[in-house]
């Protein structure tokens, strides 16, 4: 038996020593691709395969190129090289897989030319649609779409709530017309990667490799078109990222290069979802490490960001798609789940490769003060600063949702909650960088049933607001037409299909003629608003400033160089009589023009305002 184990050992180091080791494969190398004159010149490539650890790495062709480091890790499946192109060309060459001196495979590599694309991110002058992929639209046949699906572990589709519904990226393309008439001007789908989960993985918050869009959406061709055609119509793209968690059947996770790739050891630990113990300065440490490091679900394994090889990967993924695609902005899911520094490293390399580039991170906290801590410069975090330059308000979207179902009073309800909570801005580093919004696809929508949703009154309050208020404003696609839902059935109901985006669907409400009469209502005010916003500075950049209630009112106003925008809204069930005295520095001239019923407003003395009314007055 012992000579039978030699002989055994002698032949398997011959074949290995020879080359011939039948079972090495290389199945992702990690960027796809990279560009020369990068501000950061360490290039990481990740090879992933069977049987590669062992092996030794060289470069063929190459031009100014130098192998820096190769990592192996406990997992002989992976080989990971860093290279330094700080002086490379644009070039195509070699990486050589080598056993001795036998080839055993070659990849080909490419640095390409950097674009030099002058960035045009997303900022307060946007109004951004969030829409689902999945839910907006579908423009493939079932014959395509079942080509697109084989070979996933969901393959196939129907109208469930929690099961895939087949919308696409021609969908997306397909209505950038309908999208550019109601006037937005930036578009976040949810997370397009690829989410190669047996269930349930529509929203797209499981990604499978980073580096793949989801066939069952189309190509990274097709993504890459869908962004070029929105930029034709003067559309900016958002990408939805996340690099705190990714799907259990990502390769990453299911042949991990070693355990310390994820928090616990790769052992699930559920986070306690507290999202304010990281910024909390009595929390234990027990409590910001289970919320930091814990994980999400089972299948949402979480990605440790303090391992640099983790810390490398995520970063480059990111920048890749910015310079493939052409993307506009990054929206960031579960921001205070990741890690601080690493997160903090990430928005600096993006601002230092891309200036002005913007980043929104979902910051769900239901305080003001909590929110205000992940902003870039927020004095609330000093001497820490996340250099996140946006964050999401999610205080007021509380606030937008509820205080229009309230009787405003000088002091506790209605309008004058919203007065009290604008009063404490000073919490936050820059206003304009919060992401303003009524719902998104994790919240009840803004109409929350169907009696809620006949009521436009409601909605159109609200969405004055949001649009004249500071900040970037957010709508989630349907809010323009009256979709209502909210999470007492399950998160499904709230990601409906958008009426019209399916084949044989009743209602079409991508058109007028395919609406009802409340859709076009609802469509039409919106879409006045928007085009009004359009291009508008005063509006998206004026100073803002408001008054304490006076006779159930709350009057407010932007202005900027000689310009003003005064917004007066009713919040009772009565006809009030506002005395117009107080309010004379927002007044500059006694006629104003009503943007909303493009009426003449005679301002002397005093103004009449109906019951819920609203007046955006521009001078």
């Amino acid at each position: 038996m012992k000579r039978l184990t030699l002989i055994a050992m002698i032949f398997s180091s011959l074949f290995s020593f020879l080359g011939l080791n039948a079972k090495t494969t290389v199945e992702q190398v990690h960027p796809l691709n990279w560009w020369a004159g990068m501000q950061n010149t360490e290039l990481q490539i990740l090879i992933h395969g069977t049987e590669l650890g062992d092996l030794d790495v060289a470069l063929n062709g190459a031009q100014k190129l130098t192998i820096k480091n190769v990592v192996r890790t406990t997992n002989k499946n992976y080989l990971i090289i860093y290279i330094d192109t700080k002086e490379a060309p644009v070039q195509k060459f070699d990486i050589l897989l080598k056993n001795g001196k036998k080839v055993v495979k070659t990849i080909p590599y490419e640095l390409k030319a950097l674009s030099n694309r002058k960035v045009n991110s997303f900022d307060a002058s946007d109004v951004v649609y969030l829409l689902m992929p999945d839910r907006f639209a579908s423009a493939t046949t079932d014959k395509e779409k079942a080509k697109m699906y084989k070979g996933m572990k969901e393959n196939k589709w129907g109208q469930e709530d929690m099961a895939r519904h087949g919308g696409d990226l021609k969908g997306m393309t397909q209505h950038l017309d309908y999208l550019q008439e109601l006037g937005v001007t930036a578009i976040w789908p949810t997370p397009t990667l690829v989410n190669d989960m047996p269930e349930q993985s529509y929203h797209g918050y499981a990604i499978t490799n980073y580096y793949q869009t989801d066939p069952r959406y189309g190509t990274n061709e097709e993504y890459k078109n869908f962004v070029d055609e929105a930029h034709n119509k003067g559309i900016k793209i958002i990408q939805d990222i996340v690099f705190n968690h990714c799907g259990s059947e990502n390769f990453l996770f299911t042949d991990r290069p070693a355990d310390d790739w994820f928090n616990y050891d790769s052992k699930f630990t559920q986070t306690t979802y507290k999202t304010g113990a990281p910024a909390d300065p009595h929390a234990s440490v027990q409590d910001k490490k289970l919320t930091i490091d814990g994980w999400f679900v089972k299948t949402m394994p979480d990605l440790n960001g303090k391992n640099k090889l983790v810390a490398d990967y995520l970063i480059q993924a990111s920048i890749w798609w910015i310079e493939y695609a052409g993307i506009d902005g990054i929206r960031q899911d579960t921001y205070p789940y990741n890690d601080f520094d690493m997160m903090k490293r990430w928005c600096m390399e993006v601002e230092a490769q891309y200036p002005g580039f913007n980043i929104v991170g979902e910051t769900w906290i239901n305080n003001n003060v909590g929110v205000s801590y992940w902003q870039k410069g927020s004095r609330l975090a000093a001497p820490l600063n996340s250099e996140l330059k946006t964050v999401m308000d999610f205080p007021l979207m509380y606030l937008l949702t509820s205080i229009v179902d309230e009787e405003t009073d000088e002091w506790d309800y209605g309008f004058a909650k919203l007065y009290a909570y604008l009063s404490q801005d000073i919490v936050y580093a820059d206003t304009d960088h919060l992401l303003t919004f009524l719902a998104n696809h994790d919240t009840n929508r803004f109409q929350p049933t169907e009696e809620k949703a006949k009521d436009i009154t409601r909605y159109k309050q609200s969405l004055t607001l949001l649009l004249t208020l500071r900040g970037i404003p957010q709508l989630y696609y349907g809010d323009e037409i009256g979709m209502y839902a909210n999470k007492s059935v399950n998160d499904g109901a709230l990601r409906q299909n958008f009426p019209g985006g399916w084949e044989g669907d009743k209602n079409n409400a991508f058109t007028k003629e395919g609406r009802t009469s409340l859709q076009n209502e609802y469509f039409d005010f919106t879409k006045k608003l928007l085009n009004w916003r359009k291009g508008n500075e005063t509006v998206a950049f004026g100073k803002l400033t408001h008054y304490c209630i006076r006779s159930g009112c709350y009057v407010y106003a932007r202005q900027k160089d000689g310009k003003t925008v005064t917004v007066i809204m009713n919040g009772t069930n009565k006809a009030q009589t506002l005395d117009l005295t107080p309010y004379s520095e927002v007044l500059p001239k006694s006629v104003a023009t009503d943007v909303i019923s493009g009426k003449k407003i005679s301002l002397n003395g005093t103004l009449n305002i109906e019951k819920r009314g609203i007046l955006v007055l521009e001078f």
